[in-house]
């Protein structure tokens, strides 16, 4: 299954290697997967992180 994954910090795109989009997708995927309230259809996830 193909996902498409960006990555922006402070607003500038970060390029990234198919091997890294997916990576990422994996974790991110299986973490927010474990969660109460989300269910196996979900279509997208986005996340913020400010500091």
């Amino acid at each position: 299954m193909f996902m498409e994954v960006k990555l922006l910090v402070d607003g500038e795109a970060i390029p990234m290697n198919e091997f890294v989009e997916r990576i990422l997708a994996s974790i991110i995927t299986s973490a927010v997967g474990t969660l109460k309230g989300v269910g196996e259809g979900w279509r997208q996830i986005e996340i913020s992180i400010r500091r």
